[in-house]
């Protein structure tokens, strides 16, 4: 399929795991790609996968560092010529705890880079192309944004706030830019590690499809929802978790 034929996309947390199998969707699927990361090298590792420079860019910075999201939209029209789809795939939780004993300095991280870096990420491509030009937006949500998950209560709460954005977005924007989200459960990721290392098969019993999700079963799912296949849904979260919030809690 080319279904992403002539079109550039920003994947935001892009140098591995759920970020880098979106990117490489795209590319699969005729998309020039931008991918974002903290760490240069890595970055330059996950273009090389991506195909090299006819194919990636790679441009390393903060998330929520409003310069690093100016810097890389300019970089991506100059360099594709465009920047019609969007992923908000950035996203941390640095603490592990009830709620109740959380430190408000974390709970603010946590919602400034799920949150806020998610929206100002949007405004600057909204203000530098889709605006003028429309376009899709994919904000990478959690199943824990949508039921609760003790343990790691704020990041489940800015994943939430992540979904009420995209609904308001995706209202405000209509209808010529499009925004949905996906909600997935638990993947294997490094970022999850701690979340099935040691006990995934029974983590996995579970899950009515008896699996924990791979990054590919997001990157399928979110090349669809930014694709003209989707041109019909917008405001919409789709929960990628292997039935498991049908039968009780994601992990």
């Amino acid at each position: 399929m080319e279904r992403f034929e002539g079109k550039t996309a920003i994947v935001t947390g892009a140098s591995r795991g759920i970020g880098l199998a979106i990117a490489e969707r795209l590319v699969a699927e005729g998309a020039r790609v931008v991918v974002t990361g903290r760490t240069k090298d890595t970055l330059d590792e996950a273009v090389a996968a991506l195909g090299g420079p006819a194919y990636a860019l790679g441009v390393a910075g903060k998330a929520d560092d409003q310069e690093h999201q100016a810097d890389t939209v300019r970089r991506a029209i100059e360099a594709f010529g465009s920047v019609d789809l969007l992923v908000n795939n950035t996203g941390i939780n640095p603490v592990y705890g009830p709620m109740i004993e959380l430190d408000l300095a974390a709970a603010r991280k946590i919602v400034e880079i799920n949150c806020l870096a998610a929206l100002s990420w949007t405004q600057t491509v909204h203000g530098a192309w889709m605006k003028e030009h429309g376009g899709s937006v994919v904000n990478v949500s959690s199943v824990s944004g949508v039921q609760p998950a003790p343990m790691i209560g704020m990041y489940g709460a800015s994943k939430a706030m992540l979904i009420s954005m995209t609904e308001l977005l995706a209202v405000e924007l209509a209808p010529d830019i499009r925004i949905n989200a996906v909600a997935p459960a638990v993947v294997k990721t490094k970022f999850a590690t701690a979340l099935y290392e040691g006990r995934e098969a029974e983590l996995a019993a579970g899950y009515p499809l008896k699996r924990l999700g791979e990054p590919e079963d997001i990157g399928s799912v979110v090349a669809f929802l930014l694709s003209e296949d989707a041109a019909w849904l917008t405001g919409q979260t789709v929960v990628i978790d292997g039935g498991v919030t049908l039968v009780g809690a994601a992990e």
